[in-house]
């Protein structure tokens, strides 16, 4: 079983660059843009300030990106990307430790969300994802949605492979990333944490014990 990240087509249906000059002016635009989103906040920032802040013309933002909303939903695909890579590994039933894969995977996610770049852009992506319902909906296809799948994958393979019993995947796979919730929520909300990486790694281990055991065969 082999998932793989793919990059998304632009959904604004903006033209995607095919040399090396012009994935660098793409890349060049969209961290640019990044960068001054959290720093300043989305409305606060034009398209004049990002080709100032980056260099070269508005006429490349929109051969890209095609508008504003087009360069944020770029910005949310390359950092998506950015960010489950290295979270999820492919798991093989036959040579994997189903125990180890689920603790590394919850230990790569709390690294990821506890990155103060990452956390500051989720408050940012959930700001724009209230004022824009398709947006919002693209986003948790590709991410928390997809990640989802994954895991349901993997438990689905297990359950095929002897390992454990799982009769809805899905729902366990909801379950299983219910463990850092609260970790994920005190984090966007710039709650700040009062354990250590140490205990929260604990954390994890306790609590996928208990979710192994709850799919224990019988």
């Amino acid at each position: 079983m082999s998932k793989q990240m793919t990059r998304q087509p632009c959904p604004t249906k903006c033209d995607l660059p095919l040399t090396r000059r012009g994935h660098e002016r793409w890349l060049a635009l969209l961290l640019s843009a990044t960068e001054l989103f959290l720093e300043k906040g989305y409305d606060a920032v034009s398209l004049d300030d990002v080709v100032n802040h980056a260099g070269g013309s508005k006429a490349s933002i929109y051969k890209y990106f095609g508008s504003k909303e087009g360069l944020f939903t770029a910005i949310c695909d390359y950092r998506r990307e950015l960010f489950f890579k290295n979270i999820y590994a492919s798991y093989d039933a036959q040579q994997d430790d189903l125990r180890s894969f689920l603790t590394s995977t919850l230990y790569n996610f709390f690294a990821k969300i506890t990155c103060t770049e990452n956390s500051a852009f989720m408050r940012l992506l959930i700001e724009q994802s209230q004022r824009n319902p398709d947006l919002a909906l693209y986003l948790h296809q590709k991410g928390p949605e997809y990640i989802q799948k994954c895991i349901a994958d993997a438990l689905q393979y297990a359950a095929e492979k002897g390992q454990i019993e799982c009769k809805k995947p899905l729902n366990s796979a909801m379950m299983y990333f219910g463990i850092l919730r609260n970790i994920e929520w005190k984090i966007i909300m710039g709650v700040p944490l009062t354990t250590d990486c140490e205990d929260i790694h604990e954390h994890i281990d306790y609590c996928v014990d208990l979710f192994l055991n709850a799919h224990k065969l019988n």
